[in-house]
């Protein structure tokens, strides 16, 4: 593939957030890249490159190309056969008929799980919608395929998380500062009207509360024990679906128990056990945690939702 192009300064100052995704996705445009961190994108590369060839090869090899759908239906079945034996993992005890919109949470030790979970999701759910936000240097490495995924009906979107824009390192006396803090921000916006739309539809949105790779539920034990905050990823985005009281949506705290002696790629043929928490129903939220009409925020929310993931956990995985 040829180099990634930079957007330049009046690109990334005129150019809606939807232009900039859709000349990552079709114009080989890289916004890593732009910013000076082009690194983050490269590091991320090998795993793209694993996910590409197979994706290409299970479309690329399934008939009957005359009936796309019937070839979709067939390609996915095949997907779950190869990541059964590639990336092994344990779903059997997930819920398989819920009939509202779900949000699942889970905690992030490694890249591994997004494999088990999307063969999970595909394996249980079939054709329901699924949304992935994607943290942007992994958005980057998969978006040439972007169209190919979503035929596979796994539905992906940028995000820019703490952790990646403090790695990116702008300035604010930096010319690019203000519009990439407006493209992080309308990425979220991107993020929250997706949602709104997969759960209508009753289907599933799959999101990691820490919004990064980390080995443990809570970052620390201070964060533990309520002395340090939590990033509040759950509880904004119950905010933004329950707040109309129509929404269907449930939310699910989900435990990934990584095998022994992982690490933090991809760990093919190890096998690793989602283990579902209790559902949340939306109903029980809105009671317990909106406590006005028209909240802000979900006081205790965010860390009643890590805890119910912790539990499924041993106690090494907690913080």
């Amino acid at each position: 593939m040829s180099r990634k192009k930079i957007f330049s300064l009046e690109q990334l100052q005129t150019l809606t957030s939807e232009e900039i995704i859709d000349k990552i996705q079709h114009e080989n445009y890289s916004l890593l890249k732009t910013l000076g961190a082009e690194k983050l994108r490269t590091e991320m590369a090998p795993v793209g490159k694993v996910c590409t060839l197979v994706i290409n090869l299970l479309l690329g090899t399934t008939s009957p190309r005359k009936s796309p759908k019937l070839r979709t239906k067939i390609a996915r079945k095949r997907l779950v056969k190869i990541l059964s034996k590639i990336a092994p993992g344990d779903y059997a005890d997930f819920p398989k008929d819920n009939k509202n919109g779900m949000v699942v949470g889970f905690n992030h030790p490694s890249l591994a799980e997004i494999v088990r979970i999307i063969s999970m999701k595909i394996d249980l759910m079939g054709d329901k919608p699924m949304l992935f936000p994607v943290n942007l240097p992994w958005y980057e490495t998969l978006s040439a395929n972007y169209d190919k995924i979503f035929e596979l009906g796994i539905i992906i979107t940028p995000t820019i998380t703490p952790s990646t824009w403090a790695k990116i390192g702008l300035k604010e006396d930096d010319e690019r500062f203000e519009p990439a803090s407006r493209i992080k921000h309308d990425f979220r916006n991107i993020y929250t009207n997706l949602s709104h739309e997969i759960i209508k539809k009753g289907g599933v949105i799959f999101v990691a509360p820490s919004a990064t790779r980390q080995a443990t539920v809570f970052k620390n034990k201070a964060v533990y024990d309520k002395k340090e905050s939590i990033i509040p990823t759950m509880s904004i985005l119950a905010l933004e679906l329950l707040k109309d009281p129509d929404t269907k949506c449930d939310f699910l705290p989900m435990a990934v128990l990584p095998p022994k002696k992982y690490k933090k790629g991809l760990n093919f043929f190890k096998k690793y056990r989602l283990i579902p928490g209790e559902i949340m129903p939306a109903d029980d939220i809105r009671k317990k945690y909106f406590k006005t009409k028209n909240p802000s925020r979900l006081e205790g929310f965010d860390y009643d939702f890590h805890a119910k993931i912790a539990e499924k956990l041993p106690k090494e995985f907690w913080y």
